[in-house]
């Protein structure tokens, strides 16, 4: 019998992709399916996903009830993913600096982030005062605020991600998934770029997230097709 082990990115559930190639009507769907493929998988052919605790399991449940899921999809992640914390201080990395490092990181490009956005609006309010001819900032139209600057923060977010958290490891989620696949000898399933990225730098099995369904219906169609209980195998 298959004894596959599986470390799960919230991605793992939650990609567009993924959803896209299956079909799924909505994100809650999309979950749904893919946590029914892990649970037949478990059953049929014994493997197991597993997903670091609490951070990747608590984004998970967090997602679920944002988008208003049933407790369907609670249950399902909650029965059929193996909950694990990942062991920080002995998996050789060493992890603990590496982790602390990462959630420093985001930190980092956070604040950078805010005092970019903050300068943006200071310039862009000055340039209306001007403009416009308003007495003070408060002056200045609610919509126009908004539709004009803000829209043009939000496109400054996007590249600002893309430029500088693109590529690298910015939550403490990535590091434990990486960790907790080291610890297991077990493959990482995520659509993060960065976890990619480093998983191959740590010598760790990558499996990308729109991939990891088909892998597992291509698991299931053989152990059908060959008629061979687990037991027969163990």
């Amino acid at each position: 019998m298959l004894r596959q082990r599986f470390v799960l990115d919230t991605t793992a559930l939650t990609d567009l992709q993924t959803r896209e190639k299956m079909g799924s009507n909505g994100i809650c769907e999309g979950m749904k399916e893919v946590l029914e493929l892990i649970a037949s998988s478990r059953l049929n052919l014994g493997i197991s996903c597993y997903v670091p605790f609490p951070s990747v399991y608590k984004e998970l449940h967090e997602f679920a009830q944002n988008n208003n899921c049933d407790v369907d999809v609670i249950a399902k992640i909650d029965t059929w993913l193996v909950k694990k914390a990942p062991d920080r201080y002995n998996v050789q990395i060493p992890s603990k600096v590496f982790h602390e490092y990462v959630s420093h990181m985001r930190e980092r490009i956070n604040k950078g982030m805010v005092i970019a956005e903050e300068t943006i609006w200071d310039a862009s309010t000055e340039c209306l005062l001007i403009d416009t001819k308003a007495e003070t900032k408060k002056d200045i139209g609610f919509d126009i605020e908004k539709r004009v600057i803000g829209g043009h923060i939000g496109k400054f977010r996007n590249k600002y991600r893309s430029a500088l958290r693109y590529g690298i490891l910015d939550s403490a989620p990535d590091i434990d998934v990486l960790i907790l696949a080291k610890e297991l000898d077990a493959a990482v399933v995520a659509s993060d770029f960065g976890i990619q990225k480093w998983a191959e730098e740590l010598g760790v099995r990558f499996v990308p997230a729109n991939t990891f369904p088909m892998i597992l219906q291509e698991y299931l169609k053989h152990a059908q097709s060959s008629d061979v209980s687990p037991s027969e195998n163990e």
